[in-house]
């Protein structure tokens, strides 16, 4: 079956799914985007989602555009059109396509597409041996509000996961403009130390990423310390257990840490703790009890 596309209110196929070269996603990197995982036909934590992108909306000024669309639905709508049960869906707004500049002349109609492609999870044998990171020689910049945005413009992202890939590592690993640990290219991070969740606070220039609240919510429930502190890259050695966070990777453990220099931290024994394991089986069974 050819892929269906669901563009601006209609399902079309992906052939004729096609957006203007002066759409200002692609001019200015005027937009935003959710990704999101679908179990079982039912895409999971889906209104959180929608509730981070209109927050977001409210601060580039994209929210009055948005007020009339649906986009729970149009998100449905995709995954139904492609007959999947278990995929990625990735909702993309952007400020549509206008002659003039955002600035000059906000009027017009937004570009609101939604894709939903089979989705593959990494097998077993890599959340037994956890992701190897790559301190990213990018940085993120702690006082600017497009940290916190999941915007199109991903270039910074793109860049610190593409130096990973270049030295063999998993994923990146990214310091914000203090020398702090912020987050990965594409998550957001945890150590464990002494039984207690050490995460990077939402002011260090972090995306307020919905798997990483719903963790924090799993701790909490299992009465795991979590705590919002600066994490000095120096510390690395010291901690017990690290994971990353994401919707599609859920929680996945970090064994090692390359640093820039290229001496890699084994991060505790090397492999998956007791912690990272009893919240990665958490996860599972939220996601069994909302998607069933």
């Amino acid at each position: 079956m050819d892929e269906n596309i669901y563009l601006n209110g209609s399902i079309v196929p992906r052939s004729r799914a096609l957006i203007s070269v002066f759409d200002h996603a692609f001019l200015y990197g005027y937009g935003l985007y959710e990704t999101m995982r679908a179990y079982h036909g039912k895409i999971f934590l889906l209104e959180r989602h929608i509730a981070r992108m209109r927050k977001s909306a409210e601060i580039i000024g994209l929210a009055r555009k948005l007020a009339g669309t649906d986009l729970a639905e149009s998100c449905k709508e995709a995954l139904a059109a492609n007959d999947l049960t278990d995929a990625r869906i990735r909702l993309t707004v952007s400020n549509g396509e206008s002659d003039a500049a955002p600035w000059a002349d906000n009027s017009g109609t937004p570009t609101v597409v939604v894709t939903a492609r089979p989705y593959t999870p990494f097998p077993p044998e890599k959340y037994n041996n956890g992701f190897r990171v790559g301190i990213a020689s990018v940085r993120r910049c702690r006082q600017s509000v497009v940290a916190t945005l999941k915007s199109v413009d991903h270039l910074a992202s793109v860049m610190a996961r593409m130096e990973a890939t270049a030295n063999g590592m998993d994923e990146a690993l990214i310091l914000n403009d203090d020398g702090y640990i912020a987050e990965g290219g594409g998550c957001n991070v945890f150590f464990v130390k002494s039984s207690t969740l050490l995460t990077p606070p939402l002011d260090s220039g972090i995306l307020p990423g919905v798997t990483r609240e719903v963790v924090k919510e799993l701790a909490a429930g299992r009465r795991i310390g979590v705590k919002e502190v600066d994490i000095n890259p120096a510390a690395l050695g010291s901690f017990d257990e690290a994971f990353v966070t994401n919707a599609m990777i859920e929680v996945m453990p970090v064994a090692a840490v390359r640093e820039t220099g290229g001496r890699m931290i084994t991060i505790g024994t090397g492999k998956p703790g007791k912690i990272t394991r009893r919240l990665l089986q958490a996860y599972k069974e939220r996601v069994e009890k909302e998607s069933c």
